[in-house]
């Protein structure tokens, strides 16, 4: 959609041109030449005067026209500025909200990191008690074969005295 031509804008605007001043410049120079068309000076001043009386209060019009819409701009750029700097104090908290976030973290990784080195260490003992057990069975089992050869000794031996014992009773 088009936006409306804004006649003040666009006169306060040309107003300070070059061109602007070249052709004020050639109206008032102009104007004298009316002299020469038989004017007297009282009228050619008096119609100059009054047209640069009358410009001048439609500048002075359209000058402020436009100071007005600057001040509506600043005003308006003085509420986005109020409200990016209350976006920025939002973005500071949620950053300083993330930096606590992050050091819980930190002491977190720190005592798993803790923890899985004590885990390591158990696992480790654990190893060797184990490595330990399995030597003590071993040595449970050479003990326990050793026992059962004994056993069978005695029997032999008790099988043998009870055989003589018996054949002594004959």
């Amino acid at each position: 959609m088009k936006q409306p031509v804004n006649w003040s804008e666009k006169i306060t605007g040309w107003i300070g041109t070059p061109t602007s001043i070249f052709l004020h410049s050639v109206f008032f120079v102009g104007i004298y030449i009316l002299r020469f068309f038989g004017w007297e000076y009282s009228d050619i001043n008096l119609i100059l005067t009054t047209v640069v009386s009358l410009e001048a209060i439609y500048l002075s019009l359209f000058i402020q026209l436009s100071v007005n819409r600057q001040a509506q701009n600043i005003q308006d750029v003085a509420e986005d500025i109020g409200e990016i700097s209350e976006d920025i104090d939002e973005i500071e908290k949620d950053i300083e909200e993330i930096e606590e976030d992050v050091e819980g973290i930190e002491k977190n990784i720190d005592e798993v990191e803790k923890n899985v080195d004590e885990i390591e260490e158990d696992v480790k003992e654990l190893t060797e008690d184990s490595e330990m057990d399995d030597q003590q069975d071993k040595k449970i089992e050479l003990t326990q074969t050793q026992i059962n050869s004994k056993l069978e000794q005695i029997e032999k031996i008790m099988s043998k005295l009870i055989g003589e014992i018996d054949s002594l009773k004959k």
